[in-house]
């Protein structure tokens, strides 16, 4: 008796590079210090391809169009929908300030798991150009918005702050604790 049928393999296969597409990501993630990193990338593509994999195996869809229509539909609605909740938890707004933090690791999350799904529905051409799109605009659109907002005026921001509004203060380092107790 085989221990997985080729089936099972095409599947191990999909989760593989579902984790490995979420890695990539990661990889760039850590680099930068972000909260969100090549284990936790990871584990969104995997885990998303795990769901959409597990629902295209549900009995009885097989051989029915509409029925396959109607559970990717759900699939795609569903993960995207909760992973909003994922990328939310990273999102953080300062009080009495207009500056926001973690916007484009939200985003991140979000792109990762829907290459995830993709990864699961094998669209492969589409998870190459999409890794590609994703890591050009995480590693080469960063240096771009700095001398577009250097041309601009637009005061520098630090891990991808949003600059500070008016009245607010500037981007600068808190002073160091007085040692005077």
């Amino acid at each position: 008796m085989d221990l997985m049928s080729p089936h099972d393999i095409e599947a191990l296969f999909r989760l593989l590079v579902a984790a490995v597409c979420g890695m990539l990501i990661g990889i760039n993630r850590d680099l930068r210090g972000k909260p969100t990193g090549m284990r936790t990338l990871g584990l969104v593509a995997m885990g998303a391809a795990l769901v959409a994999l597990t629902a295209m195996r549900v009995d009885g869809i097989a051989g029915h169009p509409d029925a396959t229509s109607r559970v990717v539909q759900g699939i795609i609605q569903g993960i995207m929908t909760g992973i909003g909740f994922l990328g939310a938890g990273v999102v953080l707004h300062k009080r009495h300030s207009s500056r926001v933090h973690g916007l484009t690791t939200a985003a991140t999350v979000w792109v990762t798991a829907a290459l995830g799904i993709a990864c699961a529905l094998a669209s492969w051409h589409l998870i190459v150009m999409g890794i590609a799109v994703t890591l050009m605009l995480l590693v080469l659109a960063l240096p771009i918005e700095r001398f577009i907002e250097a041309r601009a005026g637009v005061p520098v921001r630090r891990h991808g702050a949003t600059p500070p509004a008016s009245g607010d203060a500037p981007l600068e380092p808190p002073p160091p604790p007085s040692s005077a107790l």
